[in-house]
């Protein structure tokens, strides 16, 4: 019988915990996959210092679980982050961001040593693109930017009703073929008004636990 999305979800939120080291303050990410992983980090009884979280919903989901949560700025570094993602290639390039936390997760990511990705099987992609690329923006130049993204063939909209956790906005991109996403990243980021741009290349995973009908697979990259 094959697992449903959510089962899988469950596996590689388990499976996660194997890169948590007892006494350690863990970085956690957004998302239905991270709500997972934070169950099972409860449940598992294993003690950790705390944890730095990229959301105001996770933020509360470990409150409410007895996990104490620390300021990002209160810490130098992370021996590892957990998060999802909305794409990933096979060399650990994600797109993220389609929880509107990209900001955030990008900031805790940079401070963790080790990038561990959790996802079912239909996010491993060949090319980045087919989700619609989130980008956070000042809401003075949504417009503007949005002209960019028309100008290289792609449609950007703004995801109704949302205000980011950073009192920002969200642009989804649609239409993009993202080859080089360490170039794509970089260039991106420098456009006036754009906060984050949802390609973590720089930040990219070192390793995936991908959900499959067979069990959770392991991909290092």
């Amino acid at each position: 019988m094959s697992l449903t999305q959510d089962e899988l979800k469950t596996l590689v939120g388990q499976a996660a915990l194997q890169y948590v080291t007892p006494g350690t303050i863990v970085g956690v990410g957004t998302g239905s996959t991270v709500d997972k992983f934070i169950d099972a980090l409860a449940a598992s009884g294993l003690a950790v210092a705390g944890a730095v979280s990229s959301s105001v919903r996770s933020t509360e989901r470990m409150k409410a679980l007895g996990i104490r949560v620390l300021e990002a700025g209160e810490v130098t570094s992370l021996p590892v982050y957990i998060d999802g993602a909305d794409e990933i290639d096979h060399a650990g390039h994600m797109v993220k961001g389609g929880g509107a936390a990209l900001t955030r997760e990008k900031i805790v990511a940079d401070l963790a040593e080790r990038f561990v990705c959790i996802a079912d099987e239909s996010k491993l992609v060949p090319v980045l693109g087919a989700f619609p690329l989130p980008v956070e923006v000042i809401p003075m130049a949504a417009a503007q930017i949005a002209r960019r993204f028309a100008a290289l063939g792609a449609q950007a909209t703004l995801r109704a009703g949302v205000v980011t956790d950073n009192g920002c906005q969200i642009l989804d991109v649609r239409g993009l073929q993202i080859t080089d996403p360490k170039a794509f990243e970089a260039d991106v980021n420098q456009w006036p008004g754009v906060v984050t741009v949802g390609v973590f290349a720089r930040n990219r995973a070192s390793v995936c636990l991908l959900g499959t009908a067979a069990g959770v697979k392991t991909l290092v990259f």
